[in-house]
């Protein structure tokens, strides 16, 4: 079983270091000849944390877009915190395009602030329990399509949900010591595996 990790920029370290306490191996994809080459082998795919806009231009200059966006929507099983819910929304507000497009979700970037929009909170997160959340100038989902299960809430705002075989978070479960979050994706991807 091995898991991919969108490593352009973020916290893909942090994912890899809770894949690897959980004994489950990653493999970090930089370029389309790294995601190419593993493709086959992928059971799933982690979005990490960081600059959402980078991360999308980067995904476009890569030529990685297209093939990762495929991929997802044939199934693959997909972990996006952070920045990698901004990539995976269908609709970013105030902003005219899209990254992969494809979650039935509505966005807002830096929803929380800047640097000290940034904070520590513990909630209860659908099938997995109360977590602790750490959030790094989150993002929001203001809205969800018909298809979205919304898992956890925190001041009546959406922070984690999911669409079929898409997972997605506001705040930074790699950051944490509590990889119930992780185990939770991890299940999801042997189910589809």
């Amino acid at each position: 079983m091995k898991i991919g990790i969108l490593a352009l920029q973020g916290a893909f370290e942090e994912h890899a270091k809770v894949l690897d306490k959980l004994g489950v191996s990653s493999i970090q994809i930089r370029n389309l000849d790294d995601y190419q080459q593993h493709q086959s082998d992928l059971v799933g795919l982690i979005l990490p944390g960081g600059e959402s806009t980078t991360m999308g231009k980067l995904l476009r200059d890569q030529n990685m877009l297209l093939p990762i966006r495929e991929a997802i929507l044939s199934g693959l099983p997909v972990f996006g915190t952070c920045a990698g819910l901004i990539l995976l929304a269908k609709e970013i507000a105030s902003q005219e395009e899209s990254h992969l497009g494809i979650m039935d979700i509505v966005v807002e970037r830096n929803a929380y602030g800047r640097q000290l929009g940034s904070f520590y909170t513990e909630a209860e997160c659908k099938g997995v329990g109360k977590i602790p959340m750490t959030f790094i100038r989150g993002p929001i989902i203001s809205s969800v399509g018909e298809g979205v299960e919304i898992l956890a809430t925190v001041d009546e705002q959406i922070v984690a949900a999911q669409e079929q075989n898409m997972l997605v978070t506001s705040f930074h479960p790699e950051l944490t010591d509590d990889a119930r979050l992780h185990q939770y994706f991890i299940n999801m991807c042997k189910e589809k595996s």
